[in-house]
């Protein structure tokens, strides 16, 4: 028996290219932002924002994906608006996206809209299969920085 005999799903893996989704979440569901305000300038204010309940799905298999996804922040001058936080991840439902693009989607996204001094993102998606993928990305700082902003997200 062929190894690629075991595969009976994985007709078509491909997923959109990542500028489309997007470009449609964008119209679907835009993130939206609020002025930051601080009483003073010294010191680092950190944000975490924490969703334990993504759905997606997997372009490979068709079936739906679940996961948490955390977002910890330094504002520069916005901060991200929480319920169109919810509708922007709620718009994943149903496209068919692999983990490591799904990382790289919402970290641009969000990037792009809320301009943070530094910023890191974790997608933790759920074992499916006896395979669990747990995806990171950070901009100006380094894992050693975030990680108790991490753990405080997630309860």
């Amino acid at each position: 028996m062929k190894s690629n005999d075991l595969y009976i799903e994985g007709k078509d893996f491909d997923q959109i290219n990542i500028q489309t989704i997007s470009a449609e979440l964008k119209e679907k569901a835009p993130l939206e932002t609020f002025g930051f305000q601080t009483m003073k300038p010294n010191g680092e204010h950190w944000i975490s924002i924490s969703t334990p309940e993504f759905t997606g799905i997997c372009p490979f298999s068709n079936y739906p994906d679940f996961g948490s996804i955390t977002i910890a922040y330094v504002p520069n001058e916005l901060c991200l608006e929480l319920k169109s936080f919810k509708l922007y991840i709620n718009a994943f439902r149903d496209v068919k996206i692999f983990h490591e693009s799904l990382t790289e989607l919402i970290f641009h996204d969000f990037m792009e809209v809320v301009k943070p001094k530094k910023s890191a993102i974790i997608i933790d998606m759920n074992v499916r299969g006896n395979v669990k993928t747990v995806c990171r990305k950070y901009y100006k700082c380094s894992a050693n920085d975030v990680e108790y902003h991490f753990q405080s997200a997630q309860g």
